[in-house]
């Protein structure tokens, strides 16, 4: 994203006049949002005119209530932090304030309308393993004493962070493949966890399953009302370690 926007005092055809300012926003469109620290950084670089004073310019993000400073660089880069979490976006302009030598102090808001900066859900949880040994947490007394059947547990995790919150609406066991064995294998594992399941931002949604097998593998298929991460699949493997 790169937008150049001439903030004038005066009407000109040049592109810099001797009192303005011309601002260019290098923020990023959007970013893979990260709820842990919850802050994105906003950089914008400014060329100032002749009659500009030195060293007077301000810099600021504003979006949705905030007014966030904006620091210079020595590599001439403006740069600032803004706040925010469980959302998928957030309103951004860049607010520049000046003085002119001998005149009054000026100041713009570009864009004239907010821009919105995309916040992207990290992949959820790609491949889990549980441990089908007899002597592993969980493993029931009957699959123990069963050489191989009864009932072996296991817990995927998720954890979305751009919505306060979001459901699991849907949660399933596909077979990995259209293979035979792959098929048989998936037969074995179940969801056990009651639907929909409520997600609150930043905080860990569980989906327990159930295998009747000590050998079992298959694809956990979500689905959710998060617009940002609509469906997701996870590869499960049940086996003795």
């Amino acid at each position: 994203m790169y937008r150049s926007i001439r903030l004038a005092c005066i009407p000109a055809v040049l592109v810099l006049s001797a009192c303005s300012v011309q601002v260019n926003d290098t923020t990023p469109a959007e970013y893979q949002a990260n709820n842990d620290i919850g802050m994105y950084k906003i950089s914008a670089t400014a060329t100032q005119g002749a009659l500009v004073t030195p060293n007077s310019l301000l810099m600021y993000a504003i979006g949705d209530g905030q007014k966030v400073p904006m620091q210079q660089y020595s590599d001439g880069t403006w740069q600032g932090l803004y706040s925010v979490r469980c959302h998928s976006s957030f309103p951004l302009q860049i607010l520049a304030v000046w003085r002119l030598q001998g005149l009054s102090t000026r100041q713009e808001l570009v864009p004239p309308q907010p821009q919105e900066i995309k916040l992207t859900e990290p992949p959820l949880t790609r491949r889990e393993s549980f441990n089908t040994s007899p002597k592993a947490d969980g493993v029931t007394k009957a699959a123990k004493a069963a050489k191989g059947k009864g009932d072996y547990p296991g817990i995927v995790s998720y954890r979305f962070v751009t919505a306060p919150m979001t459901q699991i609406t849907s949660a399933r066991i596909e077979p990995s493949s259209s293979s035979a064995e792959d098929v048989a294998a998936a037969r074995a594992i179940t969801v056990k966890t009651p639907l929909p399941v409520q997600a609150p931002c930043g905080e860990e949604a569980l989906v327990t399953l159930v295998s009747t097998e000590q050998h079992a593998h298959g694809t956990l298929d979500i689905e959710t009302d998060n617009p940002g991460m609509p469906r997701w699949q996870t590869y499960v493997d049940f086996s003795p370690k």
